[in-house]
């Protein structure tokens, strides 16, 4: 059973409280489910198509029981006024410790459809939100080039107005959902406004002007690609917030969900500690229990403290959001950091624990071994996130 004393801290209120024990039993029987129908996500590189229809389906059941609701907000089919962070991360944090494809799935419709949320029309709103919350469309966000992940400023897919409509050529890569989205919001130079003019558009996956030139396999699978728009006609209505700024769309979007990264990599890393518990009190070493040698137990509290650490960061970057601070982009820097990071390590720890077993394809461990990896670099690396930090500590100094 996972340590949920932290609950109780002050960062929740009673109905985070309730939303995380109704979580926790979902989440528990989907589990049992899918392990006594051999259903369960894929592992290794895995089938595209095998991903897609495991990814397909766990948006409908997760849309069907109502825990997309709270990816968007209300009255668009979600369950409160406005993103709760708290929710956001709970629901991650949960998901991650019994499927990493049902985080990303929830995680994706809540990025994908993020900036719609926060800057989009009432038109746009109505038209992509509502089938998100359902489960019954599956959004994705593009921002990643060729030559520009990190130095996303760097990016060269462009739109031009062109009458009615804009016209977007370029390409984008590492596009999570890539070749099962229903949508996707990219983001584009606008030229004509100038050397640092931005912008965000909504493209239908049926666009004409956009296709999927490449899938892409990696460690931990899940639906990932490239786009190549050209000639991608889209009307002036599916831009998503003012011309020029689409960079605030942007950051704005991620400052609300990489707190939410650092909470799924809480998720990993309690199930991590968890097995790793369970193992040394099953497994016997030189005449007894491998939890009764004290190198044992230093590195289960190494693991402990990691993760409490962890936690108090992502809880504090969520409510200080919540709480109404209108940025954290530092608090958000810092437990994305910091719980991956942590992460990682409790991680490694566990399959050190394991030994030999835990390197076994198929294995809890080695599963979250893989599943880790990948949240040290999205939405934002390491090394990115200590810029950002020393930035806004730099500035603060001032």
């Amino acid at each position: 059973m996972p340590d949920r004393s932290f609950l109780a801290w002050p960062f929740f209120d009673d109905a985070h409280r309730r939303l995380a024990d109704e979580l926790e039993a979902w989440s528990a029987r989907w589990e049992d489910a899918h392990q006594r129908t051999g259903s369960s996500e894929p592992h290794g590189t895995g089938t595209t198509d095998a991903v897609d229809a495991a990814c397909r389906a766990l948006v409908r059941e997760l849309g069907t029981d109502g825990w997309l609701r709270h990816a968007v907000p209300a009255p668009f089919g979600g369950a409160a006024e406005r993103l709760d962070v708290r929710t956001l991360c709970l629901i991650r944090e949960t998901l991650a410790r019994y499927s990493g494809l049902a985080d990303f799935t929830f995680a994706m419709q809540g990025l994908g459809a993020g900036p719609i949320s926060l800057f989009g029309s009432d038109d746009l709103r109505q038209q992509y939100l509502p089938p998100v919350a359902a489960g019954e469309a599956i959004a994705a966000f593009a921002l990643s080039e060729p030559e520009a992940g990190s130095d996303v400023a760097a990016m060269s897919t462009t739109a031009r107005r062109d009458g009615d409509s804009y016209v977007i050529d370029g390409r984008k890569t590492w596009i999570s959902n890539a070749g099962v989205a229903d949508y996707y919001v990219v983001f584009c130079r606008l030229p004509e406004l100038g050397e640092k003019s931005f912008a965000a558009f909504v493209v239908d996956a049926d666009n004409p002007g956009l296709r999927i030139s490449e899938r892409i396999h990696v460690i931990a699978p899940h639906p990932l690609g490239t786009l190549d728009f050209d000639g991608c006609r889209v009307v002036a209505g599916a831009l998503v917030g003012d011309p020029g700024a689409g960079m605030k769309v942007a950051l704005g979007t991620l400052d609300v969900f990489r707190s939410t990264v650092g909470a799924a990599a809480l998720g990993f890393a309690r199930r991590a500690l968890d097995e790793a518990l369970a193992w040394t009190r099953k497994r016997h070493a030189f005449g007894k229990p491998l939890s009764e040698y004290q190198l044992t137990q230093a590195r289960l509290a190494d693991m402990a403290v990691a993760i409490d650490a962890s936690a108090l960061l992502v809880y504090r970057a969520a409510w200080t959001r919540d709480a109404g601070a209108p940025r954290i982009t530092r608090e958000a820097a810092m437990a994305k950091l910091y719980a991956t990071e942590a992460a990682q390590r409790v991680i490694d720890d566990a399959v050190q624990l394991f030994g030999g077993r835990g390197v076994v394809a198929g294995e809890t461990v080695e599963r979250l071994y893989r599943e880790i990896r990948a949240l040290r670099i999205y939405e934002g690396t390491s090394e990115i996130q200590k810029l950002v930090i020393a930035g806004q500590v730099l500035k603060s100094a001032e």
